[in-house]
């Protein structure tokens, strides 16, 4: 696969994980309307990459993300209301693309994980946080809407949470972030951090990978479908998966007690 071009991004690709930085620790990795097009073009030059199996997505300098950039939005002051209304809406569809990403999506968060940042922990499959990650929703503190991120927090950590964090800007860390269930794993320090991101990978590297996707699908769809459509669409798609290349290979692995391929 080859990946594109990025200034705002760090992308290194090993071993079937592609690890993704955000690269301006100047602000903390705010989210400029650049790294958003930059993150929105790397998603779709993913696809269906065979060659990837999971996306690791970081930030450098010791933090995640602080939210929107607040340069961005003061040059779309100066070109009025449709200019907000665009580039707030392009973090939406960011969110929405990397949701619905085939590949495992796992995010590692450390420092301040804050507006947007939250919103993109919100969409991960797999999150891991340090215990001393700052989280929060800051924008009703400043006089906006976390318009784009608002659906995808009370999704995730369900609606009388997200109206809680929300209407009052409280900042939390990485130990209540775990309790409430918008992240999976709170570590104390580096190492445990690392560590726990190891055993996560090698957990995914386990698991066929377009099962994973269409797995991914079928969970996400949870939400939308009528339960008997999304039954019916699910069965349809068993049946085709146990007869495929992976459902065969799978079955003859465990049969002849060994790995199957993509394990190995």
């Amino acid at each position: 696969m080859k990946l594109p071009a990025c200034d705002t991004l760090q992308l290194r690709l090993e071993a079937g994980v592609l690890h993704v930085g955000l690269n301006r620790p100047e602000c903390r990795n705010a989210m400029s309307l650049k790294m958003v097009e930059e993150l929105r073009q790397l998603l779709r030059a993913l696809g269906d990459a065979g060659a990837v199996r999971a996306l690791v997505l970081r930030g450098s300098g010791g933090h995640f993300c602080a939210g929107g950039d607040i340069k961005d939005m003061a040059t779309a002051r100066v070109a009025g209301g449709e200019a907000f209304r665009a580039l707030n809406r392009a973090f939406g569809s960011l969110l929405q693309e990397a949701q619905a990403l085939p590949q495992v999506l796992i995010v590692v968060l450390e420092g301040a994980v804050l507006g947007g940042g939250l919103g993109l922990a919100c969409v991960s499959d797999i999150a891991i946080a340090r215990q001393d990650a700052q989280f929060g929703l800051p924008e009703t503190t400043l006089g906006v809407l976390p318009a784009q991120i608002a659906p995808f927090v009370a999704t995730r950590i369900g609606l009388t949470q997200a109206r809680r964090l929300a209407l009052t800007g409280a900042r939390f860390d990485g130990s209540e972030a775990a309790r409430l269930g918008l992240v999976h794993f709170s570590e104390a320090g580096d190492e445990a951090l690392e560590q726990r991101l190891a055993e996560t990978l090698a957990q995914v590297r386990r698991c066929a990978p377009q099962a994973n996707a269409q797995t991914k699908a079928l969970l996400l769809a949870c939400q939308a479908q009528p339960l008997d459509t999304l039954l019916d669409d699910a069965a349809a798609q068993f049946a085709a998966a146990v007869t495929g290349s992976e459902g065969t290979e799978g079955t003859l692995a465990f049969v002849q007690k060994r790995a199957p391929s993509w394990a190995q």
